[in-house]
């Protein structure tokens, strides 16, 4: 809830049936309550936000693709930018249009870790261009949340806020391990 208040950019990070989606859809629910302008874009109609002013727009096969609808998304004067699954190269332009003053979006991805995920959108990026913009990465993606496991075995693992780049050149990024719940 704080990062939605504060309009942080946050990366759902996991493995197929993980929960990605629902929590996607959790956080959308604490954005309706709020006067914004809210631009979902998926493959599929599985984003669900209850905002007055929402925007719900969906690829077509041979027609009009994820980057397509990302990169026209910034003409409906979004507030927030929503982005079902990252999966291709749209994963530089949804970058862009966080940080051309659009933040507070969320995105998901298939990644192994929160770490992970960063070094994944790298690889996305690379299917558009061959230099990864590792500076625009660090400074517009601020939360990544990792779920880990399936079905009922599924919960959060990690919340990484990222920093910046380390002086090394890698992502800083401070993480926080959550305790593993147990079912009774």
């Amino acid at each position: 809830r704080n990062a939605i208040a504060r309009r942080k950019n946050i990366v759902i990070a996991g493995g197929t049936s993980s929960g990605k989606t629902t929590l996607a859809n959790a956080l959308l629910a604490e954005v309706a309550g709020r006067d914004e302008r809210v631009i979902l874009i998926a493959d599929t109609r599985e984003l669900q936000c209850a905002a007055p002013d929402c925007v719900a727009l969906r690829t077509k096969p041979g027609v009009v693709n994820m980057a397509h609808l990302v990169r026209s998304t910034l003409r409906l004067r979004p507030d927030r930018i929503i982005v079902g699954e990252v999966r291709g190269p749209e994963a530089l332009d949804m970058l862009k249009a966080w940080n051309t003053g659009h933040p507070g979006g969320i995105a998901t991805i298939h990644a192994n870790g929160a770490r992970a995920s960063l070094y994944r959108i790298e690889q996305l990026i690379q299917e558009a261009v061959i230099t990864v913009p590792r500076k625009l990465i660090a400074e517009t993606i601020d939360v990544i949340v990792f779920i880990a496991g399936r079905g009922i075995a599924r919960h959060i693992e990690t919340i990484a806020e990222v920093t910046g780049l380390g002086s090394d050149g890698d992502y800083a990024v401070t993480e926080t391990h959550l305790p593993r719940l147990r079912v009774v």
